[in-house]
């Protein structure tokens, strides 16, 4: 047979010799045959393998099945060279109908695997197939990060890569798709057929426009990501060599890029901006500030010569870098400090009193000997009345809690409704669904005059359906097409289905009606459809149901249900006149006294709550309720109404949470949150441990979650922790919201602040990262020891590395903090400092200098066991030094 030959070739011949039945008829008896040529071959031998997938690619009738057959784990990997098959691939699947070769060519790129380091696919190259394909069929390729990867892959040549069908597909989505920079970091541009050189020969040729390779350089810059994820991003744009007019058209991504990227990027941001003349003061100011608190002290020290350089050049006021240059005096390196005092001092003709006053706060600061030298030129006292430690840290009382600014006024009328707000907005998102509700019954012509211009908007609206603005631009259109036969709302995914027919009866408790065998937890992580995945059905132009989105989180799931609500009580004639759960607090919160007279008016009218906007006012609901409160809501009659009463008397669940911590190096952590069944659907799904969700399922409203749940953020914080490594991950504003936010903290807060505080990628200003830790100790709140110990773990796991958590700690010991500071570093040295049986490293004792630093601002006293057991070993290396210093200070 011409599988046994072990010839390809032979086999493709053979396949595509024969009629239908026969293909059907060799299919069929494929899967049998796999284990008897495979057992039959000799130990090592396998060239069984590609002919197997040559007739399997010829004879297996369905797109999709063809593809997984292609793709099974034994084909993949060898462990000998062998010949590429994927000519004769190609040559036997483009005997298959074009629109089948299409479907296949889109499926196989989207089964591509990201590329994992040292896996090396032979002849059985499902990149190589997927990407010959694309070719072959001319289909526009899917939006997919492994492709683009295996695109990148393959160095081609500057003639090669102009004739490349795919080259304006890809191109865009070189600078954006996750992995590419890591499978280029060894691009140097000496060697043909590298990117760098065929990149920027195409574009000195005008066959690529420059605007776009210079563009996707600096987009990916400010993205961020580790230096050997930019490197030849980096690379790339020195090659192109911007000329002066592109890079002053680029000045503010320049700017935007010193404070936080990476050394070598922020060198090159740096070297471009000073090639530029007509930056004015407020410009150079922003960049020397951005420079000055950077640890790298080469930056500081450009950035200290740029300035000086522009004082004696332009003889202009320097008081808007006075600010910069107090911040250079808080540096810990003598030299920085001094150079800063010697170009305040040669240049003090050009402060104004504004600058002066500033100079003269920020000297409070500096050593004796650097504060008198500049107090002889600014006048005042050096010292004056201000205590000191021996490195310059002034300690400062610990802020007020931070005022939150009220909600904003409702919409009145209907033409406030015109535009739809911003899903980063959540104030303005709720009001504006509120609004719509509201005068869906006041005023339901104008409402559908203000929101007709919406329709032809939404059609054009493109991108992942599961965004909540694709909702809101459905109910917008529903309002402006009338009430007239209006088709019934076709069905959604199970757990909506429930969710939605649910009646209010049921939220009162009794006996839940899922199905044994198929309990909440599962219908939210098991897709519909296997092979819908994510697409779901459209819905209304364009306008996804639930189905097929059950693997998104949980706090999504719960907006989308709720707008879909809506949107379903349009279609079916039964809205309310005004929602229950709109907040009334900046924090989410909402007024008990005001949800009873909202349930009261309900009952007088003789409404029906609707179920999603019963639960969510209910976690709006503040953990305490006045017994007057309680009482009124008891003499309420309707099934919602006994719900809320039962809600605030005693049904609000005490969740327990907790994380469950991988071995070093290996999987990933686990949240686990338990709490009692309410018997409400929506509710219980809220508190139930969130799944493995991939990073970007969120439709980008990780910002709301501490809204929808205000007096619960140890579980809105637990359902963070799958997106704090995702590209869009969560960042000092949902950690400052959590800190706003009510009920206890546990094991998730701490690891949501950690995370934040040591991420300098999301938000490079130290005292942005700090914001959220010193809020929580403003307010009394902060777990100090156990953010500590949650931070320690990060730095064991490797996802981040100390220098800048010690950067935040800083920054919030400066900000009134130093004495929760030293709790946190506590908790850190109890986690992050190596065991008897481990071998210490710098990074060890790094930690440890930081932390006699702490602990002198605390004026902490008293040994620290971990502490006590390294400065007890036997060794004389910097860890064990440190060690003892810190250990003597305590004792």
């Amino acid at each position: 047979m011409a599988i046994d030959s072990g010839d390809p070739g032979l086999v493709a011949d053979h396949v595509l010799s024969l009629d239908a039945a026969g293909r059907k008829a060799v299919a069929s008896v494929l899967p049998a045959h796999l284990p008897v040529v495979r057992g039959s071959a000799a130990p090592g031998d396998e060239t069984w393998i590609d002919p197997m997938r040559v007739a399997g690619a010829g004879t297996i009738s369905g797109a999709a099945a063809t593809v997984a057959w292609l793709n099974r784990r034994d084909f993949q990997y060898r462990r000998h060279e062998a010949p590429d098959a994927t000519p004769i691939l190609v040559r036997v699947l483009s005997a298959r109908p074009p629109a089948w070769q299409a479907d296949f060519a889109t499926r196989a790129a989207l089964k591509l695997p990201g590329r994992i380091r040292g896996a090396h696919l032979r002849s059985g190259d499902a990149g190589a197939l997927a990407l010959a394909m694309l070719r072959h069929t001319g289909v526009t390729p899917p939006e997919h990060d492994p492709l683009v990867v295996e695109w990148a892959a393959r160095p081609p040549t500057a003639d090669g890569l102009s004739r490349d069908p795919l080259l304006g597909h890809l191109l865009p989505r070189l600078f954006e798709a996750e992995g590419v920079g890591r499978a280029l970091r060894d691009e140097s541009g000496d060697r043909s057929g590298a990117w760098l050189d065929a990149l920027t020969t195409l574009a000195g040729a005008g066959a690529i426009d420059r605007e776009l390779l210079l563009d996707g350089c600096v987009r990916r810059f400010l993205r961020g990501g580790p230096v050997v994820g930019l490197r030849f991003f980096a690379r790339l744009h020195e090659r192109l060599e911007p000329t002066y007019d592109e890079v002053r058209e680029r000045a503010p991504a320049y700017l935007r890029l010193l404070p936080a990227a990476p050394g070598s990027v922020a060198d090159l941001a740096l070297r471009h901006l000073r090639r530029l003349a007509e930056l004015g003061p407020e410009d150079v100011g922003e960049a020397v500030r951005a420079l000055l608190p950077r640890p790298e002290r080469r930056l500081v020290t450009a950035g200290l010569a740029w300035l000086d350089e522009y004082a004696r050049e332009r003889h202009a006021g320097l008081d808007a870098f006075a600010p910069a240059l107090a911040d250079a005096f808080r540096c810990p390196s003598a030299d920085v400090q001094g150079r800063a005092v010697r170009l305040t001092v040669t240049h003090a003709g050009q402060f104004g009193p504004e600058g002066v006053a500033t100079v003269r706060a920020g000297a409070r600061v500096l050593p004796r000997d650097l504060a008198e030298t500049l107090a002889a030129a600014f006048g005042g006292e050096a010292h004056a009345g201000v205590r000191r430690e021996h490195d310059g840290f002034v300690p400062v009382p610990l802020p007020a809690p931070r005022p939150l600014a009220p909600l904003p006024p409702a919409p009145r009328t209907a033409a406030d409704l015109a535009e739809l707000p911003h899903r980063d907005d959540w104030q303005a998102m709720e009001r504006w669904l509120a609004a719509v509700v509201r005068l869906h019954g006041e005023d339901p012509g104008g409402l559908a005059t203000a929101l007709a211009g919406r329709t032809t908007r939404r059609a054009g609206t493109g991108g992942p359906r599961h965004e909540i603005e694709a909702y809101s631009e459905a109910i917008a259109a529903l309002i402006a097409e009338g009430p007239a036969d209006r088709p019934a709302a076709p069905p959604v995914d199970r757990l909506a289905a429930r969710l939605a027919g649910e009646s209010v009866e049921r939220l009162t408790g009794g006996p839940a009606d899922w199905p044994a065998d198929e309990p909440v937890d599962q219908l939210v992580d098991r897709p519909e459809d296997p092979s819908q995945g994510l697409s779901g059905e459209s819905l209304d132009g364009g306008v996804s149901s639930l189905a097929g989105r059950s693997r998104l989180p949980a706090p999504h799931l719960f907006l989308l249900r709720r707008w879909t609500e809506v949107r379903d009580g349009l279609r079916e004639g039964r809205l309310p006149p005004f929602l229950l759960a709109e907040p009334t607090e900046p924090t989410g919160h909402l007024d008990p006294a005001e949800l009873v007279a909202r349930l009261e008016s309900y009952e007088r009218a003789g409404v029906q709550a609707m179920p999603a906007d019963l639960q969510q006012a209910l976690l709006r609901l503040p953990r305490a309720v006045s017994p007057e409160v309680v009482a009124r809501a008891r003499v309420l009659t309707s099934a919602a109404g006994r719900a809320a009463a039962h809600w605030m008397d005693s049904a609000r669940p005490e969740p327990l949470t907790t994380i469950d911590w991988p071995d070093e190096g290996s999987g990933a952590l686990v949240p686990r949150v338990q709490a009692a069944v309410t018997g409400l659907p929506l509710i219980d799904l809220l508190f139930t441990a969130p799944g493995p969700h991939p990073g970007e399922e969120h439709g980008g409203c990780l910002s709301w979650w501490p809204y929808v749940m205000p007096s619960d953020r140890e579980v809105v914080a637990q359902h963070y922790l799958p997106h704090l490594r995702a590209r869009e991950r969560v960042g000092p504003g949902e950690a400052l919201a959590l800190a706003a936010a009510d009920g206890p903290p546990g094991e998730g807060v701490a690891l949501v602040l950690a995370h934040v505080a040591a991420d300098r990628v999301r938000d490079g200003a130290p005292e942005r990262r700090a914001g959220p830790v010193v809020e929580l100790a403003a307010r009394g709140e902060l777990d100090g020891a156990g953010l500590g110990r949650q931070l320690g773990r990060l730095l064991r796991h490797g996802w981040c590395k100390p220098g800048p958590a010690l950067e935040t700690l800083e920054a919030a010991a400066a900000l009134g903090a130093h004495r929760q500071v030293w709790e946190v570093v506590t908790g850190l040295l109890e986690t992050f400092l190596p065991g008897p049986d481990e071998r210490p490293a710098a990074r060890h004792a790094q930690v440890l200098t930081f932390a006699l630093r702490a602990a002198r601002w605390a004026g902490a006293r008293g040994a620290v066991p971990r502490v006590a057991e390294a400065a007890a070993r036997r060794a004389s290396n910097n860890f064990v030094r440190e060690a003892r210093r810190l250990h003597t200070h305590l004792t």
